[in-house]
């Protein structure tokens, strides 16, 4: 059984006749669109020239995606690929010196008043309505198109050259630990992964191994978070928007009433998540909160650890009680090599799916240990990749949807596997799968709060100056304290969560943690609707996935009746939890 990925559907190699070609391609496509942007845009048929547009974004997402897909991915699961480094640099570099004509169609499209009268006269614009529409609404904050392609050089050698080093910094990292008397140099995914060990010992000894090794590397990670973040911090401002905050909410095709009711619908249940959190810790012997190294802990004496081959079976037949379709796509990713399944030294941490749209494939990543966990991090970037398969019908302009909904279907696809095991558990078993979704729930409530507040409290700094380690880690351990209270212990939290999370290292994806809050909570009212309607649903929640790519967040939950603006949808949806957090507490006091 192949555990690697296979990539040979985009390329070969870096070598390969089919590579330089196509980097060909782009670079030639790059030309021509440079060189016919000012007579396209004066011409005297708007439409022509939209139309134009049109089919050369297609072209141009196609080819520089296949091609940028390819040199990423490898990236990921081999940092140190010298080939693959610098490819991404240079279509990085050929991508930014589009910067100024993309710029220029901005401002041209920003400047159409009939707008909507000549995308009515075109099948091709009306298809791609949703895109021009938005992209005149957010040409405000297009800057001119020489400011534009200076911002766009300069981060090849900024933000992105940062978030380069600060992957290979963490990938490289060897953590020295002693176990069972044995002393080790192990990648830092490994030492992460034992924090779900049944043994203590051992999870404390890898969390204290962990922290030490950070040392090592947190001058630099740190230069690169001030790097990234700064150049955030000036862009934003630049662009007229009131914040980076400001600026991530108008990506992410959300509003600030919606973002508020959220998060204050979270901060209302916190104390809930925080008794799921203490009884925890008097299950595990602990009287003053949970050490943060014992969050992943394993509850109850149940074997609930997976083979690779076990996890497969387990995921697919219970996406098959939901749908078929869910199910058969789960089996083509297993069977078409689509997933890189174990860690390694050289491969970056955590987990992701990665859509190939021009293929109508996904490639996932894991660091797959063996923990129920791990099975729903399967689920959960399966769940992914079933969103882009429901997309593929779409104009890839169509195929790129916001952060928060980016979270939906994959939340969805962890529910279906958690709730299809709940009903078969014994009381025993019960209690380590219930524990182990409020495990899951709490990081994407309480921790992604935690991220948020640590992100909102950086950004604010970093308008006055660079930050250093230590500020950052007492930002970090201020932000846990806030989110998880006397759920944890104070004295043992993870001032070094600034580090291990990669969301922060993006210039282009700034708070990327609202967003899985949302995810988990609408995909709770989905799955409630899905209890109710049973399997007219499957087809209403295929239709709403195929849809994000072309309506706002509120557009697309409006769809199955969800007002995000109302405090109550989500109060509802933390409600479905609390019930977990009270049936745990009284399955586990019995």
């Amino acid at each position: 059984m192949d555990l690697t990925w296979s990539l040979k559907e985009l390329y070969p190699s870096f070598d390969s006749n089919e590579f330089k070609d196509d980097l060909n391609a782009l670079k030639n496509l790059i030309s021509r669109i440079n060189s016919e942007v000012n007579q396209n845009i004066q011409g005297n048929d708007t439409k022509l020239s939209l139309e134009k547009y049109i089919k050369d974004s297609i072209k141009l997402t196609e080819q520089a995606t296949k091609l940028y897909s390819f040199c990423s991915l490898t990236i990921s699961v081999d940092t140190n690929n010298t080939e693959a480094l610098k490819y991404d640099e240079i279509i990085q570099k050929l991508l930014a010196d589009l910067a100024e004509s993309d710029a220029k169609y901005k401002k041209f499209i920003g400047a159409i008043d009939n707008l909507e009268e000549i995308i009515e006269a075109s099948p091709l614009l009306k298809e791609h309505e949703f895109m021009l529409k938005e992209i005149k609404e957010k040409s405000k904050y297009i800057l001119s198109d020489k400011e534009e392609a200076i911002i766009a050089k300069m981060q090849t050698t900024g933000s992105s050259a940062w978030s380069t080093l600060k992957e290979s910094l963490v990938s490289k990292l060897m953590v020295d630990i002693e176990l069972n008397g044995e002393k080790k140099s192990l990648p830092l995914t490994e030492i992460r992964n034992l924090a779900y060990n049944k043994d203590a010992k051992i999870r404390k000894t890898a969390y204290y191994a962990e922290l030490e090794s950070y040392k090592k590397i947190e001058e630099s990670v740190a230069a690169a978070l001030n790097g990234i973040k700064g150049e955030v911090v000036t862009t934003s401002t630049l662009r007229g928007y009131e914040s980076p905050l400001h600026e991530s909410l108008s990506i992410s095709r959300m509003d600030m009433e919606a973002l508020d009711a959220m998060l204050n619908a979270m901060r209302e249940y916190l104390p809930h998540f925080r008794a799921y959190l203490k009884k925890k810790a008097e299950m595990l012997g602990y009287k003053n909160g949970l050490p943060f190294y014992e969050l992943f802990a394993p509850i109850g004496e149940v074997n609930m650890t997976y083979s690779y081959d076990e996890a497969k079976d387990f995921v697919e037949e219970n996406f098959r009680s939901f749908s078929h379709k869910l199910a058969d796509f789960a089996r083509r990713a297993f069977d078409g090599n689509w997933i890189d399944v174990l860690p390694r030294e050289g491969k970056v941490a955590g987990a992701f799916c990665a859509g190939l749209h021009t293929l109508g494939q996904s490639r996932i990543m894991l660091n797959f240990g063996g923990s129920l966990s791990d099975v729903i991090t399967l689920a959960h970037e399966l769940g992914h990749g079933y969103h882009g398969d429901c997309l593929l019908g779409e104009s890839i302009l169509n195929s790129d949807y916001p952060m928060p909904i980016a979270e939906t279907a994959s939340t969805f696809c962890e529910t279906i596997v958690k709730k299809a095991a709940l009903k078969k558990a014994s009381k025993e078993e019960a209690i380590t799968i219930l524990e182990g979704e409020l495990q899951d729930s709490t990081q994407v409530i309480v921790d992604i709060y935690s991220r948020f507040l640590f992100e909102k409290e950086l950004f604010s700094r970093r308008k006055e100056a660079a930050i250093t380690p230590e500020e950052l880690k007492n930002i970090m351990l201020s932000a846990q304290k806030e989110a998880y209270g006397e759920g944890l212990d104070e004295s043992l939290l993870h001032p070094y969560m600034w580090i291990c999370k990669p969301h922060y290292y993006s210039a282009g994806y700034n708070f990327y943690n609202f967003p899985y809050a949302f995810g988990l909570l609408f995909a709770k009212g989905l799955y409630a609707e899905y209890l109710k309607k049973g399997e007219v649903f499957v087809e209403e929640y295929d239709k709403l996935l195929a849809l994000t790519g072309k309506k706002n967040a509120a557009e697309v939950t409006k769809v199955m009746n969800i007002d995000i603006h109302d405090i109550n949808f989500w109060r509802g949806s933390l409600e479905i939890i609390k019930g977990d957090i009270e049936d745990f507490i009284k399955l586990s006091s019995n």
